[in-house]
């Protein structure tokens, strides 16, 4: 009974590790994101021709993956309107403006996730609270999960990135009808520091 016990005590040893080991690589992880490798843009169709493109500077907000339980992660992202940028000064002084995005008065754009399952490979279905002109709507992102690694600076950061299409009409953003389109494409590509 003693030499059963002598080669059994290594082996529950050695289990006791394994499952240690495999609740700390399951455990949950929170990201803030980094602003300068992160990018958030989105294009509307123009007098039914080309499309014209725009981006929001500098994003922010956190996201938790559990690689476990993708349905315990969790995205947050705040764009500021201040940051907007298609790269012409009227432009971007007319978006901003009261025809547009109003952004004295609401002068971010929102998303906070509510759910989210897994889909193929490295993907999620999203679906969140989306709040853009102060009106806030239920949105799906498919959210592709682009990687997690080390950097030189000792840092471990993961990568997704999120892309949707909504309507404008839908958030109060009614200007120009036909003149400027109402889908408006989004894609929001973050890197996130692990905290």
């Amino acid at each position: 009974m003693k030499s059963h016990m002598r080669v059994a005590a290594p082996i529950i040893a050695v289990g006791v590790v394994l499952l240690a080991g495999q609740s700390r690589a399951a455990k949950a992880d929170t990201y803030k994101v980094d602003p300068v490798h992160s990018f958030a843009l989105f294009s509307i169709h123009h007098f039914n021709a080309g499309n014209v493109w725009g981006r929001f500077n500098g994003p922010a907000g956190d996201f938790t993956l559990d690689p476990a339980d993708p349905g315990k992660d969790a995205f947050h992202v705040e764009l500021k309107l201040a940051n907007l940028d298609t790269g012409n000064a009227k432009r971007d002084a007319d978006l901003k403006g009261p025809d547009w995005f109003n952004a004295r008065q609401h002068p971010a754009i929102t998303f906070k996730s509510t759910s989210v399952k897994k889909g193929e490979g490295n993907m999620l279905d999203v679906t969140g609270a989306l709040t853009i002109h102060g009106v806030t709507k239920s949105a799906v992102v498919a959210v592709e999960l682009t990687g997690t690694a080390a950097d030189p600076f000792g840092n471990i950061r993961s990568g997704i990135q999120g892309t949707t299409t909504i309507k404008r009409s839908d958030f109060g953003m009614k200007a120009m009808p036909g003149a400027v389109g109402d889908e408006v494409r989004l894609i929001v590509a973050m890197e996130g520091i692990k905290q």
